[in-house]
């Protein structure tokens, strides 16, 4: 099972994410209600740190194609998109900006899983979310099981170390913010304990 940690804000957040091997490192970039939001010029220089073999990852909420454009500049390997786009214009996002895609879907009840098959053909990843955004709300994490293990599973919404055992039944990729802060900062040392746990888990 692998790890993405998003919504990181500092230098130190991202080198200890890449130190103690996190898979992906999320930006949350064009959502501004979040606290985890950041600008572009600190993207920028966040997304410039030496990363090993961690995935930087862009997220975006009902993006425009001019926003799009705008961060396509940044050095990020995935666009993780929020919103309702048709096959062709998220193969048009992947060509023209030779970005991979990770298609965030937002689960209120078990049907909401299947509309990965609107772009199990086009996204690298599909991610199962809460629909509360930035809020971290849990939901029945089991519901992704009517979904095909052909399909690379991320899962999101209030994951927190505990899970973590049973999830690997479930999912390819845990995508984890809230249960790694401390009054809505990211906390080094739970980044830390948190993807020891993930090594364990996995040796």
């Amino acid at each position: 099972m692998q790890a993405k940690i998003c919504g990181l804000k500092t230098t130190q957040q991202v080198e200890a994410c890449i130190e103690y091997g996190a898979n992906f490192c999320g930006f949350i970039l064009n959502y501004k209600k979040s606290h985890r939001h950041i600008e572009y010029k600190t993207a920028d220089q966040l997304t410039k740190i030496y990363k090993k073999n961690t995935a930087y990852v862009g997220v975006l909420v009902s993006p425009t194609m001019d926003e799009i454009k705008k961060f396509s500049n940044l050095n990020l390997d995935y666009f993780q998109i929020y919103g309702n786009y048709t096959n062709e214009q998220i193969q048009l996002i992947r060509t023209k900006y030779n970005k991979k895609i990770i298609m965030a879907l937002q689960i209120k009840e078990e049907q909401d899983v299947l509309k990965y098959k609107n772009y199990e053909n086009i996204a690298d990843i599909i991610l199962f979310d809460s629909s509360g955004l930035h809020q971290s709300l849990s939901w029945n994490y089991n519901w992704i099981k009517i979904a095909p293990f052909s399909i690379t599973k991320m899962l999101a919404g209030n994951i927190n170390m505990d899970m973590l055992e049973s999830l690997k039944e479930i999912t390819d990729i845990v995508d984890v913010s809230g249960a790694l802060e401390t009054n809505k900062v990211k906390d080094i040392i739970k980044i830390k304990n948190f993807l020891k746990k993930i090594k364990q888990i996995n040796d």
